[in-house]
């Protein structure tokens, strides 16, 4: 007689030990404001999906695109200075 026997690992793939390292929480960490600057330029294209844009439409995406750009350069200049010794530009 044969057993059926599941492959662990398929079972458990979400295991306890496949947690993010505190490495990986801290650089999701770093990349927050510019994840959530992403999120904001694209809820207002959304909103704009379904009808022709207003002016105010037009001014709405265009401060979430500068706080998107802004956010990414913040993210880019912390990360080329933390990747340089003594913190040197």
């Amino acid at each position: 007689m044969d057993h059926i026997v599941t492959v662990q690992d398929a079972v458990t793939a979400f295991a306890d030990w496949i947690e993010p390292t505190n490495a990986e929480l801290d650089a999701i960490e770093l990349e927050m404001p510019a994840v959530l600057a992403d999120v904001d330029l694209l809820d207002a294209h959304i909103i704009t999906l379904d009808r022709t844009p207003t002016e105010l439409d037009a001014r709405r995406i265009r401060r979430a695109r500068r706080r998107a750009l802004a956010a990414r350069v913040a993210l880019l200049n912390s990360a080329a200075g933390a990747s340089l010794p003594g913190g040197a530009a």
